[in-house]
């Protein structure tokens, strides 16, 4: 399943102080909601640096990596028709402001419409938020953000415009159609969740949980995938009829081309109701993406990318996982490339239900320096991994040496970038055939710049040291969590045939000394089991492996690290843990009692577990900060870490792979749910300790990125500076040839489901 292979959300210091407008500080509480909901002018936007990598590549790489960030840019464009009914008008609307007018000129429109330069400043950083997020929704967290400046003045700004002039009626229409969803806080559309509990577009609003478990059982019995669906419900004569509908550039539901019908188009009575798959959801811009992935084969690098590239090409023409599989096969063949990528429906992270895939395309160049360390770290696999506290039985049969490469992005298109990668998500080719990881070096390089004044709940003697050794410590969490997190731990599945991939008659579990008595059984996965919480759950099982193998010296010396300066990478790496739960509860909604950032979650997780190990391990209390506020600090005693820390989380890192293996979804539930209930009773006050996280977070940084451009024989790098205004160009750039196509094509695509939401 998706998170099986999960990406690694850095956990980038989100500390900052909430900028209070002074004369809104009498209404504490109020302000404090609502900065939620806006994204801060001083936000950090940084540019991902990536000119000697791309300098150092020959002609036919670079048109290699030219034609798949193309293909990447353009796939991209569907997370906003995944993200919300509205932001691709939101996204038209400023496209066509900026194009007419880039961000200095559009000043001094600003001015004259009335707005002061923060008015005008806010007006930006929204713009970018909604680039870079690829929506109104944070990708990270998954809640809306809401322009800070009255809707008068954007609206007046709007108006004054050059493009509402040259073109009026157009601009006034895309207006009406985004004016009011733009600022809307409903409790409904505050954050993505299904039916009541949120906004979704991978369902029509009229869907529940229900009709998403009734769809899976569905598509399990079809053994078709969701990745690439979406689910619309209607009723015809009383009966429930679902829509199935495939992204495909291909519309015709029935093709000749297509081999062995593996789509399942066509129609299908299934218990009390009706199943309708058909095809070409985001046709236009899947069309797109295969155009640019044909060009990228013309200088592929040898037979694996061909071919590799061929099968995407089939994916995304006819809306087939299988296909999309098999190039993932060829993509794992593929062993560290100068030029790496990867492009499909991947993380499920952000449909409700956790089974559908948000597109994502990327484009990177290899680090070599950097990569030596993870190389030799695969090396290692086989010696560390019987380290791992779960018997043996439970492990992989053998451990597939997958590539580990340290990667500069050069393109990253969806909704958001990590920090590092692990992929393929398909389960059955983790299992046998193997996957790639990847860290992504630019990305962490930017990610780091913490200041001092900014770092939030430590003690002052720890900030210094933080300062220093978090960079180091987060590349070997990233290195462990990646490799031997997600890389590591057996499934036991029982296939269609009634075979087993373990001795049923031997392998006990440990916890309780009994047989198993439970497994995998036909096409179940683990997504599609342990659904809602699978997501969660994984990152909180790869981040225990990392922070129990980060405590081997040997470990620690592949990268570099020996003696005392060893023992403060550890430190330093539990404390980041720590804090990084606590930090974990702004992505906690208080109302629906409901988590929306898995690797968040998945931290508080352990910040629970090791609180409950006691003896004086982490100490966490409230206090009063020097500016009068409420405040907290956390610490941890780095003389038990060895001892009182290692053995909890080999406790409890035992627990979730003895439930993941033998798909014990109860067990598994109650232990996680548990460990992730957010209450006031207890030891601690977790609800008020939220408020104070609110009070003092930082908003996550954004990335701005090149753009690649074809032009007399040879491919032309242009970078973009590290602001709003930067962030802006980069995307007013990207699609020089039929940027007025692409939106005609978003709006006339939004336009014909808008009915679907209400």
């Amino acid at each position: 399943g998706s998170r099986f292979g999960r990406t690694l959300a850095a956990h980038f210091d989100r500390s900052e102080h909430t900028q209070f407008s002074g004369e809104r500080t009498s209404c504490l509480k109020f302000e404090m909601v609502d900065s939620q909901y806006y994204l801060p002018n001083d936000i950090g936007i940084s540019a991902l640096d990536c000119r000697e990598a791309f300098r150092l590549l020959s002609p036919k790489e670079q048109l290699y990596a030219h034609y798949l960030s193309r293909a990447s840019w353009y796939g991209g464009l569907a997370v906003l028709i995944q993200t919300s009914p509205e932001s691709a008008n939101i996204y038209a609307l400023l496209q066509k402001l900026f194009r007419a007018q880039a961000p200095q000129q559009l000043k001094a429109t600003a001015t004259a419409a009335g707005l002061s330069a923060e008015e005008y400043q806010a007006f930006l950083v929204y713009a970018a938020g909604i680039y870079a997020n690829m929506g109104n929704y944070k990708s990270f967290g998954d809640t809306k953000f809401i322009p800070n400046l009255p809707k008068e003045k954007f609206k007046a700004l709007v108006w004054e415009s050059l493009v509402f002039e040259e073109s009026p009626s157009d601009i006034e229409a895309l207006w009406g159609c985004c004016s009011e969803p733009l600022y809307s806080l409903e409790d409904k559309v505050k954050q993505l969740g299904l039916g009541d509990k949120g906004i979704t577009t991978y369902f029509s609003g009229n869907c529940c949980l229900e009709d998403a478990e009734f769809a899976q059982k569905f598509l399990d019995s079809k053994k078709l995938s969701a990745y690439n669906t979406r689910l619309f419900k209607s009723e015809v004569d009383g009966k429930r009829c679902y829509e199935v509908r495939l992204a495909s550039a291909e519309k015709a539901d029935c093709c000749d081309a297509e081999k062995g019908g593996e789509t399942f188009c066509g129609r299908y009575e299934f218990e009390d109701a009706v199943f309708n798959v058909k095809r070409g959801d985001y046709s236009f811009l899947m069309e797109k993406v295969c155009q640019n992935l044909e060009k990228a084969m013309a200088h592929a690098a040898n037979e694996n990318q061909k071919k590799m590239l061929e099968e995407y090409i089939r994916s995304f023409t006819y809306g087939s996982v299988e296909a999309h599989k098999e190039g993932s096969r060829y993509w794992i063949k593929d062993k560290g490339p100068i030029v790496e990528s990867y492009i499909g429906f991947i993380e499920s992270y952000r449909d409700p239900f956790g089974s559908r895939g948000e597109f994502e395309g990327f484009v990177a160049v290899v680090n070599k320096a950097m990569s030596a360390r993870f190389t030799q770290l695969v090396s290692s696999a086989e010696v560390l991994l019987p380290e791992l506290p779960w018997p043996p039985a439970f492990e992989k049969d053998n451990f597939l040496k997958p590539d580990f490469t340290s990667l500069d992005v050069l393109t990253f298109a969806g909704s958001g970038i990590p920090a590092g990668i692990n992929i393929p998500n398909y389960d059955d080719i983790r299992q046998t055939e193997g996957f790639k990881n990847v860290s992504l070096g630019n990305v962490l390089a930017v990610a780091y710049a913490t200041q001092k004044d900014k770092l939030t709940f430590l003690e002052e003697k720890d900030k210094d040291l933080y300062i220093k050794w978090k960079g180091p410590s987060f590349e070997v969490q990233v290195g462990l969590h990646e490799l031997l997190g997600h890389g590591s731990g057996k499934l036991f599945v029982q296939d269609d045939k009634g075979k087993f991939n373990f001795d049923e008659t031997a392998v006990r579990n440990p916890e309780t000394g009994e047989l198993i008595s439970s497994w995998y059984k036909g096409s179940e996965t683990w997504d599609s089991k342990f659904s809602t919480i699978a997501s969660s759950y994984e990152e909180c099982r790869a981040e225990c492996v990392g922070l129990y193998l980060c405590l081997n010296k040997q470990v620690l010396s592949i990268f570099g690290h020996e003696g005392e300066d060893a023992e403060e990478v550890v430190y330093v790496n539990w404390l980041t843990m720590v804090r990084a739960g606590l930090l974990g509860l702004e992505f906690y909604t208080q109302e629906s009692k409901s988590w929306r950032q898995a690797h968040m979650q998945a931290r508080f997780v352990i910040l629970r577990v090791l609180l409950e190990a006691g003896e004086g391990l982490v100490g966490l209390k409230e206090c009063t900060g020097t500016d009068g506020r409420p405040d907290a600090v956390i610490t941890l005693d780095r003389s038990k870490i060895n001892t009182v820390g290692k053995s909890a989380i080999q406790r409890f890192l035992c627990k979730l792979q003895v439930h993941k293996a033998t798909a014990d979804v109860e067990g598994g539930r109650a232990l996680y749910e548990g460990y992730s209930a957010v209450t006031a009773d207890g030891t601690h006050d977790f609800l008020r300790l939220r408020e104070t996280v609110l009070l003092r977070k930082e908003a996550r940084k954004m990335f701005v990125q090149a753009n690649t451009f074809f032009k007399d024989d040879a491919v032309k790098l242009v970078e973009y500076e590290g602001s709003a205004e930067g962030l802006i160009q980069s995307f007013v750039e990207r699609f020089p040839d039929d940027a007025e196509e692409v939106e005609a094509q978003l709006l006339e695509m939004t336009r014909a489901d808008s009915t679907c939401w209400c």
